[in-house]
């Protein structure tokens, strides 16, 4: 499968903003590192929360913001009003496959139940062998650090392969974090189909 020069990156993050001001800074300087080297944000295309942070910044610097927002959304008076494409679907479903399409490397800030279903949906796509983008997370505040001691388990475990057990890029640093998904793949081509008991 041909990798993919990334133009684009479809961030994956909190309709709220959380409790610390770090997160909406961090999603501020995200935004700004993006419109400056000319990248293209998609994402789900909701004016509030850290969604919000993302995109304002990206607009305010000069650059593109793709929105993907679900019609029964619409009611909720959600979607930003300012972006450069906002595409409306029937459902979530639809949401995230666009999002995928659209973009060329995926990128998760801290969020809840959703941000980890978009992110973990991806993954498993990455596994599965259905893309060879990068994927990677923007470590606020040491907020992913759980999740990784997870997936750290669930290696142990024996139900990721070791060789998939960082399957993407860790930073806090939105700048370095951009240079790391802009130098290719984040996942090892590796068979997800594996006896019981092989490692790859």
């Amino acid at each position: 499968m041909a990798e993919a020069t990334v133009r684009s990156v479809c961030v994956f993050c909190g309709s709220r903003s959380g409790t610390r001001a770090e997160y909406r800074e961090a999603a501020t300087r995200l935004g700004a590192a993006m419109a400056k080297r000319g990248l293209t944000l998609v994402y789900g295309g909701a004016s509030v929360g850290l969604m919000g942070a993302v995109a304002d910044a990206v607009i305010a610097n000069g650059g593109k913001a793709v929105g993907v927002l679900p019609h029964f959304m619409d009611a909720k008076e959600l979607a930003h009003p300012r972006l450069t494409e906002l595409h409306r679907v029937d459902s979530m479903h639809s949401r995230k496959a666009l999002m995928a399409e659209r973009a060329d490397a995926f990128l998760a800030l801290p969020g809840g139940f959703g941000t980890l279903d978009e992110l973990f949906e991806i993954i498993t796509w990455a596994q599965l062998g259905l893309h060879r983008k990068p994927m990677g997370l923007l470590d606020v505040d040491g907020f992913f650090q759980p999740l990784l001691a997870l997936v750290s388990r669930m290696v142990e475990a024996g139900f990721v392969p070791e060789s998939q057990g960082m399957p993407f890029a860790v930073n806090a640093a939105p700048d370095a974090l951009l240079d790391r998904l802009l130098a290719g793949p984040t996942m090892p081509l590796t068979s997800k189909w594996l006896k019981d008991g092989q490692q790859t």
